[in-house]
């Protein structure tokens, strides 16, 4: 299929209708807000719904609803927007729901600013809202990927009966790049949604969805379903990129980024490289299940980690808890929609391994 320019914020929306999604339930809010322009554009020629609802809060719970019929819902905001569906989210891990969620983040905290972050990092992997909950993450880098991973989300929301976020920062949802969307193929055999909210028509007891157990025993037991399918998800669902980390070429140095980050660690590698300076990166595409076992297995060669983040380092305790003391880690990054560029990190990485600093352009 020929590739299409489109802006991020669009692509999501586009793959999201390639994956059959119906229903969409938003509101507006910098820089995200394209894509619930383009799903009031385009959704109703697929036979979906678009609402612009009253708040965020109203967005999440009509979610809710539409889930619980057993359609495909994608809901999308930023930071503090997010925040406020946390409760909303809470109660769909709790009742098992499927759906897509979004967040093209800002920078925080409370209202912060409209520039690009990577600060909710903490806020999708531990869970915003009340009780032992997890979703599966995805952190893309790329439109491609952003536009395959959406596709993905439903079709994993559906395997597992889970929510599925897409995490992005704003440059993410901003940039243009050209775009295949390929038509959409389950990647799985999906089970039926016999446990949706559809009509008995007589031939079987009505479903209740709820996520209230008043018996604490009985909401102990349906947590422990709950992580045993979290543990599936461990084991069968990380996803993640080594880039210029082969044994053979003895980077001493792994850089751990994800996201647009990584695009900058990435340019940082080649400036590194132009000097005789191994480095490698690994990018973690899911945040969770985290890529554990590929920090752990880093070659050799590597002396130290260097965690880059637009943020103050949300991602370091996962880096911290995968290493198990095994290297040194180091961290450079910006926050508050300031981005880092591979000038820094090359520079960092200088630093560390007691190279010269390049004089010249700051970083």
């Amino acid at each position: 299929m020929p590739k299409t320019l489109m802006k991020g914020n669009e692509v999501i929306g586009a793959a999201a209708i390639n994956a059959g999604c119906r229903y969409f339930f938003g509101y507006p809010i910098t820089p995200q807000t394209e894509l619930p322009e383009y799903m009031a554009g385009h959704l109703g020629a697929a036979g979906g719904v678009f609402v612009q609802a009253e708040s965020e809060v109203a967005a999440i719970n009509m979610v809710y609803g539409a889930v619980g019929s057993g359609a495909r819902v994608m809901t999308s905001s930023s930071s503090p927007g997010i925040a406020l569906k946390q409760e909303g989210i809470s109660y769909l891990a709790g009742a098992e729901l499927p759906c897509v969620i979004v967040n093209i983040v800002r920078g925080g905290p409370g209202l912060g600013g409209i520039q690009p972050a990577q600060s909710d990092y903490n806020q999708a992997t531990r869970g915003g809202g009340d009780g032992d909950y997890k979703l599966l993450v995805y952190a893309p880098a790329s439109l491609q990927e952003m536009a395959d991973l959406v596709q993905l989300a439903f079709d994993k929301a559906d395997y597992y009966r889970n929510p599925v976020m897409i995490i992005a920062d704003g440059m993410l949802g901003q940039m243009m790049e050209p775009v295949e969307l390929h038509p959409h193929v389950p990647t799985m055999e999906l089970p039926p949604k016999d446990w949706a909210a559809t009509g008995t028509l007589g031939q079987r007891p009505p479903n209740i969805i709820n996520s209230l157990y008043l018996k604490p025993e009985e909401l102990e037991e349906h947590i422990h379903g709950l992580f045993r399918k979290y543990a599936e998800m461990r084991s069968r669902e990380v996803l993640a990129e080594r880039y210029h980390l082969e044994p053979t070429r003895g980077a001493k140095v792994a850089i751990v980024a994800y996201g647009t980050t990584a695009r900058i660690a990435k340019s940082a590698i080649e400036l590194l490289e132009a000097d005789g300076i191994a480095a490698g990166l690994l990018r973690p595409i899911t945040l969770f299940p985290y890529p554990m076992d590929d920090i752990a297995s880093l070659p050799d060669s590597v002396e130290h980690i260097l965690v880059v983040e637009m943020s103050m380092g949300q991602m370091i305790d996962d880096v911290r808890i995968a290493n198990e003391g095994r290297l040194p880690i180091h961290f450079v990054g910006r926050t508050g929609g300031m981005i880092p560029t591979p000038k820094l990190v090359a520079d960092t990485v200088r630093g560390i391994l007691g190279s010269p600093v390049e004089e010249g352009v700051a970083p």
